[in-house]
């Protein structure tokens, strides 16, 4: 866009003056990415709370306890719940947590400002992508209130079980879960729009593609990723939701339909969507290296081609997650060997974080120590996710806790210690104010170490053949002596829950109270720092002229006296 064209914009886009048009209905995109991160966050408070509830039950699973109403003859839930608050805590912590806080809430608050934009391509659009997910949050949470409980067939939502209500035991809460995740997609299809056009069409002049800082290509590429990968599944929710209410018969073998057909459909837009949450947890990783580093971010252009490879691959791996549905015997080695390639890109990311640190000169403040952690974590569910892709392990190892804590050791550091690396990272520039580093630091250590304290010992508790979804392991013989294992994992995500009070406490208090953090705290480089803190409605009063890559601190005694080697110019500022 040129500069006159900039100017248009500007002029034309007022600050709004009434409460309701400025912290409700705004179209502004910093009011918007704060809105889904309070929505993420209250989210991931109900879904923290059902996996509490959850450890608890697998840790004394006969013993009573007359909490909420639950209490069954023994433990906390029968069956029925156990599968009920299962399928509930998966679907808001991928659905309700993740995507808002990584993509409508980092994503819609930093993408324009990075691309040197006054706001998002379409303002109103993006307003009503914020208000779509709040029904959908509406609506899932209305089904806990529903005759039945909410939808107890997994948050894969397989048929048969799901398809007809009468297996599921539920009526209501299972075509609400279906409503609720239909709708969400409809959201993340508008926000996915306005990103790709804010990005191609609004970056300042001189920000070419390839200065683009890399975490708006991780957006970007998270955002067609979801665009090409999410009609089958919002078409096989669709015909799931007909099984359920109007008697077709498109997944039930009974009316000559196919369950196996949801599976695949489930799948080829689900292993996308592991990167789709993914991708924006690194791209915070990769702005915060180079800071703390004083060095540039090592193999740039490596790291884009690798991501994009990455997307491509992902829609060609999909049946690794059904080696044993009764597919294709003959399936499994093409799918194995798409699986082992995807690590490729993923191996060569890694390889550059880690390339970036050597030899830096390391600031340890608290968003690296997060970054840190996630490089760590995220590594061990790299390493065990290549087991799994083959199909000889796979078949002993799948439905197992094995694949429990390989899938929340990759989730796990990408959204939440990601998630808290840009938190801590960019928390100065939304609000002007600097988080407590003592508190910071606390945090980090607590949530670290008790997060692998509750999924190490799963892997091996896996390997030993304990199953997924079964509420009281007592009942099998060969599984009640590792049931300590269980309680020593609860106590752990005790722990981890309680830890994020520090979070809580950190934010509320550095709001009001916090050193006051000045325009660029970390002496950042890219263009969302060369602006005020916070920045104002229009972000930039005049358009920044880019004319240097994001990560160059190439001059002599860049990385010694941390002074910033790449601040944008600005039209009449030199």
């Amino acid at each position: 866009m040129q500069a006159g064209a900039h100017a248009e914009v500007h002029a034309g886009h007022h600050e709004p003056t009434s409460f309701w048009r400025k912290y409700i209905f705004s179209v502004d995109h910093k009011v918007i990415g704060k809105q889904y991160l309070t929505l993420g966050f209250a989210m991931a408070i109900i879904g923290g709370f059902t996996a509490f509830l959850i450890r608890w039950q697998l840790a004394w699973p006969e013993t009573e306890a007359p909490i909420l109403g639950l209490m069954q003859e023994s433990g906390f839930f029968g069956p029925d719940q156990y599968n009920a608050f299962v399928t509930m805590h998966g679907t808001i912590m991928i659905f309700f947590v993740a995507m808002p806080i990584l993509l409508g809430g980092f994503g819609n608050y930093f993408l324009p400002l990075m691309v040197g934009a006054p706001d998002m391509a379409f303002p109103r659009l993006n307003m009503m992508s914020f208000w779509t997910i709040f029904v959908a949050s509406c609506i899932l949470t209305a089904s806990w209130f529903v005759p039945g409980g909410p939808a107890a067939g997994g948050w894969t939502s397989y048929p048969p079980l799901s398809a007809d209500p009468n297996l599921s035991g539920v009526n209501w809460g299972g075509h609400l879960w279906l409503l609720a995740i239909i709708v969400e997609f409809a959201s993340f299809l508008m926000g996915g729009v306005n990103f790709m056009v804010t990005t191609i069409n609004m970056r300042a002049p001189g920000l070419s593609l390839w200065r683009l800082p890399l975490f708006v290509w991780m957006e970007i590429t998270a955002a067609v990723l979801f665009m090409l990968s999410v009609g089958p599944i919002a078409a096989g929710g669709i015909m799931l939701l007909l099984d359920r209410t109007m008697g077709t018969g498109f997944f039930l073998p009974a009316r000559g339909g196919d369950p196996l057909l949801f599976q695949h459909l489930f799948w080829f837009f689900g292993h996308p969507e592991v990167y789709v949450v993914l991708l924006p947890g690194f791209g915070m990783i990769l702005e915060v290296l180079p800071v703390f580093s004083r060095k540039p971010v090592y193999g740039y252009k490596a790291i884009i081609y690798s991501t994009i490879a990455a997307g491509i691959l992902s829609f060609v791996v999909w049946a690794h997650h059904m080696f044993v549905s009764g597919i294709d015997a003959r399936l499994a080695t093409p799918f194995s060997i798409t699986t082992i390639l995807i690590s490729v890109p993923f191996a060569v990311m890694m390889f550059s974080m880690i390339a970036t640190l050597w030899g830096a000169s390391i600031r340890f403040a608290t968003p690296m120590l997060f970054a840190l952690s996630t490089l760590a974590t995220f590594l061990v569910g790299g390493v065990t996710g290549i087991f799994l892709g083959s199909a000889a392990i796979d078949i002993y190892l799948h439905g197992t806790y094995y694949v429990v804590a390989h899938f929340h050791y990759t989730l796990f550091p990408s959204v939440f210690l990601g998630g808290f690396t840009g938190l801590y990272y960019w928390f100065p520039k939304m609000t002007g104010r600097m988080m407590n580093e003592t508190l910071g630091k606390l945090h980090c250590l607590i949530t670290t170490v008790s997060f692998n304290c509750v999924f190490i010992p799963l892997f091996f508790v896996g390997i030993a053949g304990h199953m997924r979804r079964i509420y009281n392991p007592l009942q099998y013989e060969f599984l009640k002596e590792i049931q300590p294992t269980h309680v020593f994992v609860t106590y752990a995500a005790i722990v981890l829950i309680l830890a994020q009070s520090l979070l809580v406490i950190n934010i509320v208090w550095s709001y009001f109270a916090g050193e006051v953090a000045g325009d660029n705290p970390w002496n950042a480089n890219t263009l969302e720092w060369a602006t005020s803190s916070p920045p104002p409605h229009i972000n930039f009063e005049t358009v920044p002229t880019v004319y240097r890559d994001p990560y160059d601190f190439s001059e002599p005694g860049a990385k010694q006296d941390w002074t910033p080697q790449w601040v944008p110019s600005v039209r009449g500022v030199s």
